[in-house]
């Protein structure tokens, strides 16, 4: 059963006024429901079995780390939230969102600025009470106030004084404008997670898979099964510790040694290693990517012309080659590789060492020196930082490459410098240019803002017809194309690294690691 939302669907569902009128009681029509269950169906034609303690390596955790769903920076904070909390949406492994905890998400009028959002029924929290649509609305609240968290930028123009509870299960919400994207918009960086009222984050009680037993930043989590999840038969194994790991070396010894069951975010020149030592492998296309940060409104990026000089020193298939060996798909410095609206036919950067001479010289730049802050906060990142150096001083730059821990990196210092690096997962178009791309967004490293692109950003929200829409984000694509701070020589391939006792393992575009942090998949044999 394809139970995912395609972007043409959800504008004719728009158009069509969704529901007429709705009063208590009154159930939604849906854009189409399902659960992990189906998703999963054809990963293994073995029975799975029940039982056990999988232990996951994962690496680019710090002393910041959090199980609160509306504060997630590092790696492994996206792991743990999936596994306490439920999104709304989910991303299924075809890149494509899906309903999860949320049985039915439809807009109530023809501009889509009113929507409803209804539960599943029988979704209990870990304390054994069932969810409802007061805890709904307390989760769509805690996401605002009194601490704005992720989630925040893509409910930007909410009436949260308006939020109705229509039934025990469901929930009106209305916004200030048009927002036929607001479903496309919840993903599992930006979702609402669905908490219980009076959500205590240093006792976290979710309705996910497992259930919170310890949790120590930086280091170590253990979560335990959650026996009535709402979704069975899943979770099988009985706990599920993660651990952080400073680097790679340390994480494919931990699981070569039989330390820990799977790891996460490999580099390509690890797999012979992993391989040759009797474990197994998943190569996932990804659709994430690791960006090359330049901030518009800081010297010497507030010139486009050295903006463009740095994307055209990429060697983006020889870089590929290099860090992932070949696997990945090349970029083109617009995020979004698997939407619909991605636009292909802009043409595709290449190296231009001469051109970008040229354009570094116009803009008084030539000779230049600058500090790049890298990090190993996910796979390939510092890598990627070494083999830019080295072909920025065929330009006659030179790059002092600074590298610096994941816990300084998400510091108070991120989003803050100069030139530097970050990683993403894979989300729609519409969907990730609220949190890195208009002034405001959380995760704005370039710190770009383009008026024309904020007024289509606000068009592409307010129109019902798809094909507008697409019209609307190639343009968007276009400005980033030619003004943004964004350098993503390539979308980063996922590369898992796991023993041949666990089962589960499916290939997967989400550009995360076991396919979304589905950890309530996984199994292991006796």
């Amino acid at each position: 059963m394809d139970t995912s939302v395609t972007r043409r669907e959800l504008m004719d569902r728009a158009a069509r006024g969704g529901i007429a009128a709705v009063g208590a009681g009154t159930l939604i029509s849906a854009l189409g429901s399902g659960s992990s269950t189906a998703l999963a169906s054809t990963i293994s034609t073995v029975a799975p079995r029940r039982g056990g303690i999988l232990r996951v390596g994962l690496t680019g955790g710090s002393s910041s780390d959090t199980v609160d769903p509306n504060k997630m920076t590092t790696n492994p904070d996206f792991g743990r939230v999936a596994a306490l909390y439920d999104g709304m949406v989910w991303g299924g492994a075809n890149g494509q969102p899906y309903l999860r905890v949320a049985e039915e998400m439809s807009p109530l009028t023809k501009d889509a600025s009113k929507w409803a959002i209804r539960l599943r029924k029988g979704v209990r929290f870990h304390d054994g009470r069932e969810a409802t649509a007061n805890d709904l609305i307390y989760s769509i609240r805690r996401c605002l106030t009194p601490t704005p968290g992720v989630t925040a930028s893509v409910l930007s123009g909410i009436r949260l004084a308006d939020l109705r509870k229509l039934d025990n299960y469901t929930v009106e919400v209305p916004f200030d404008r048009p927002y036929t994207t607001f479903l496309l918009a919840l993903d599992s960086t930006s979702n609402i997670y669905l908490v219980p009222e009076n959500f205590d984050p240093t006792h976290p009680v979710g309705s996910g898979p497992f259930m919170f037993e310890s949790f120590t930043p930086g280091q170590q989590s253990v979560f335990a099964r959650w026996d009535e999840y709402w979704d069975q038969p899943f979770p099988y194994v009985d706990k599920l510790v993660m651990v952080d790991f400073s680097d790679q070396t340390s994480q494919v010894n931990a699981l070569l040694s039989g330390q820990v069951d799977c790891v996460n975010q490999l580099s390509a020149d690890v797999v012979t290693a992993v391989t040759s030592g009797g474990k197994k492998v998943e190569i996932s296309p990804g659709g994430g990517y690791n960006p090359f940060t330049m901030r518009v409104d800081q010297a010497p990026f507030t010139d486009a012309r050295v903006r463009l000089a740095f994307q055209l020193m990429v060697d983006r298939p020889k870089m590929l080659d290099i860090v992932f060996g070949g696997h990945g798909v090349l970029g083109n410095d617009i995020f979004g590789i698997w939407d619909p609206e991605y636009d292909h036919a802009l043409p595709q950067r290449v190296q231009d060492i001469e051109q970008a001479k040229h354009l570094l010289k116009a803009a008084g730049q030539e000779h230049l020196t600058i500090e790049l802050v890298t990090s190993d906060i996910a796979s390939g990142v510092p890598e990627m930082a070494q083999v830019f150096a080295q072909e920025a001083a065929l330009a006659g730059v030179k790059v002092n490459l600074r590298q610096i821990t994941p816990t300084a990196f998400f510091g108070p210092n991120y989003l803050k410098w100069t030139f530097a690096q970050d990683f993403w997962y894979y989300g729609p178009y519409l969907s990730q240019v609220p949190l890195s791309s208009i002034l405001g967004a959380p995760y704005n490293e370039t710190h770009f803002d383009n008026p024309r692109f904020n007024t289509l950003f606000a068009q592409a929200n307010a129109t019902t017809n798809a094909a507008t829409q697409t019209e609307i984000v190639h343009e968007m694509q276009t400005i980033q194309y030619n003004d943004g701070g964004f350098i993503i020589p390539f979308f980063v391939p996922v590369i898992d690294g796991y023993s041949p006792r666990v089962q589960g393992m499916v290939s997967s575009k989400t550009g995360s690691s076991f396919n979304m942090w589905s950890f309530q998949q996984l199994w292991l044999t006796a």
